[in-house]
């Protein structure tokens, strides 16, 4: 099927899915370009939310009053259109209170654009590294709360949606803040939905540097393990409020888990949280973040947990985990400066029976 059949075949089957859920309890809205241009102003640039390569995000005001966001695509390419079709597409599939929740679409003519619910907090990443970040709206409860509901969100696309997805794009910017500071896991078009039966499939590489797995990243093999991965990066992040991948003197690049880890070997959990926090955090809370953290990050799919295993994980309590955030620290201490892959080996779960077994090439 060539990319304009897929787009018209993803778009008539949205406008079936959106007639047919007219009566549940997550009602869509067919929109119209006069309706769209009305809440926006036109696009007025003061409506502008955000920018990214795909195009623009827009904030407006319907007619009765509603707010929404508005994602316009920059230009009609092939490309661009395959990545509309894709997120209408995944959008049509999914529901859950940790998604992006879709409103409704246009698709005619040159204009692609689609409609969201809008999140007065804005993102993750403005919180952490941009124009709110001074403010610290976010404290140590806020975090877990937005961790524990972002990797909600991925278990049910890894294990609950039929087919299962890989979102491929998990990043700070990605997670949006609602009114009240739940997470919602948002933009989908570099999604990928797995056949059941299937382990992983091997692709063009899509994503950001610094969330990016390495198997995916070097030869493209796109699991549900790479989601764990750049969650487990996420997961740095929001406790220490670093980027993914900072510039050292020199020019030398260095990853956030290069960064956590000496602090981890000396025991120093306190150094790795966000200074901005003044010392407010459970820091037996602290050790068991990092360490989930450490093992998403695995350089061995395999050693990964699953998403359900990362929600329990993070919901289970601190003191079922203290006993093993323990052992594990009093370990790193003794192998000392030596980062062989042994020396994480505490680090790993046990492999969930939900691994399926059999792999495709895409």
């Amino acid at each position: 099927m060539n990319w304009r059949r897929f787009c018209c075949f993803c778009i008539c089957k949205e406008k079936d899915l959106i007639r047919e859920n007219k009566s549940r309890d997550y009602p869509w809205e067919l929109y119209t370009l006069k309706e769209i241009l009305h809440a926006t102003n036109n696009f007025h640039n003061d409506t502008k939310i955000g920018e990214g390569g795909f195009g623009s995000v827009y904030r407006g005001r319907t007619s009765k009053g509603v707010e929404i966001a508005v994602k316009r695509l920059k230009a009609l390419s092939p490309k661009a259109e395959m990545e509309f079709a894709v997120e209408v597409e995944i959008l049509g599939r999914v529901r859950h209170k940790n998604l992006l929740g879709l409103r409704g679409f246009y698709a005619s003519g040159n204009e692609r654009l689609i409609v969201y619910d809008y999140m007065p907090n804005h993102s993750l990443v403005t919180h952490l590294h941009g124009q709110l970040a001074a403010d610290c709206l976010l404290d140590w409860p806020r975090r877990m709360s937005i961790a524990i509901g972002s990797a909600e969100g991925l278990a049910y696309l890894h294990h609950e949606a039929n087919p299962h997805i890989i979102h491929r794009d998990i990043k700070a910017s990605n997670v949006l803040l609602d009114a009240n500071f739940q997470a919602k896991v948002a933009d989908f078009g570099f999604a990928k939905l797995i056949p059941d039966g299937v382990t992983h499939m091997t692709t063009r590489v899509k994503g950001t540097l610094g969330y990016l797995a390495p198997e995916y990243a070097m030869w493209g093999k796109v699991s549900e393990s790479c989601d764990v991965y750049s969650f487990g990066i996420l997961l740095l992040e929001i406790i220490s409020a670093k980027k993914p991948l900072e510039k050292l003197p020199g020019g030398v690049k260095r990853d956030i888990v290069q960064w956590v880890t000496p602090y981890v070997r000396k025991g120093a959990f306190d150094r790795i949280a966000d200074p901005r926090l003044k010392g407010k955090f459970d820091r037996a809370q602290l050790k068991s973040a990092v360490m989930l953290a450490l093992k998403c990050t695995d350089s061995n799919p395999e050693n990964r947990p699953t998403m359900l295993e990362v929600v329990e994980w993070l919901k289970g309590g601190v003191e079922r985990r203290r006993k093993e955030v323990t052992n594990l620290q009093h370990m790193l201490e003794e192998d000392g400066n030596n980062e062989t892959d042994a020396d994480f080996q505490g680090l790993r779960m046990p492999q969930s029976d939900s691994r399926r077994e059999r792999a495709v090439k895409n």
